[in-house]
């Protein structure tokens, strides 16, 4: 709510010049045409602020070139020499996410598959729903990888030298329809990055204010919620899924 009114100051004070500005509750990026514009800016931002106590964190407050990129909310955002605007999963974000991954991998070292595998896909669901919106297929292929080598890992190290490649994968893996390598117990398999769909994120109206304006936002998330059902039915869980294919 402290950021209500910060696009009309900007407006009024940037008069002509074009710019654009993007907010998502407390955090913002602000679009200008060059860099003595976008300094000015900085100072129009902080002036609004300290009427309210507040100013801007240094640490945090960047001034890049979109051929540069930078990060925004968990996402990278860069324009190419073909002139394609890219928008993916931030390197930081990855990181946070494999960091967690392997602490809960480590945790868990003496625990049954079952119990693996119930504490990993609420993860795995959770950080592949947010990033469904943007360029994220390359980067769930890669942290499928990642968790399933992790995965190898950790059946290895519940025998030690005791059982060989064979039986470790024998015994922690199954056929599921046309997969071949699944994570999987007789109850629950392993959740994919992959799985999940990727759906565009739709553009809201910048006067809609989430704490004012519920119906808008709840009519946005059902109409999203109704196009994440119909891509996710096109994959291939849901598809093995309807055929019956299933140990979950």
């Amino acid at each position: 709510m402290t950021l209500d009114g910060l696009q009309q100051e900007l407006v009024q004070k940037l008069k002509d010049r074009k710019h654009r500005f993007i907010r998502y509750a407390d955090d913002f990026i602000v679009i200008v045409k060059d860099e003595e514009t976008a300094r000015e800016t900085i100072g129009i931002i902080n002036s609004f602020l300290e009427i309210r106590g507040l100013r801007l964190s240094e640490s945090k407050t960047k001034i890049t070139h979109i051929t540069e990129g930078f990060d925004f909310l968990g996402w990278n955002f860069r324009k190419y020499r073909n002139g394609h605007l890219i928008i993916k999963p931030s390197a930081k974000s990855v990181k946070r996410f494999v960091e967690s991954l392997k602490l809960l991998f480590y945790k868990m070292r003496t625990a049954t598959q079952d119990e693996l595998i119930k504490a990993l896909n609420p993860r795995i669901a959770g950080w592949s729903n947010y990033h469904a919106c943007v360029n994220a297929k390359q980067t769930f292929n890669k942290m499928d990888n990642y968790i399933n080598r992790k995965a190898w890992i950790w059946g290895k190290r519940r025998h030690g030298t005791k059982k060989n490649n064979d039986w470790v994968k024998e015994r922690y893996w199954k056929s599921r329809g046309n997969r071949n390598h699944e994570f999987a117990t007789d109850k629950q398999w392993l959740k994919r990055c992959s799985d999940t769909p990727i759906v565009r994120h739709s553009l809201v109206k910048l006067d809609k204010n989430p704490y004012t304006d519920g119906k808008y936002f709840a009519e946005k998330a059902k109409w999203r919620k109704g196009l994440k059902r119909i891509a996710y039915n096109k994959t291939t869980a849901a598809q093995l899924i309807k055929r019956g294919v299933t140990n979950a």
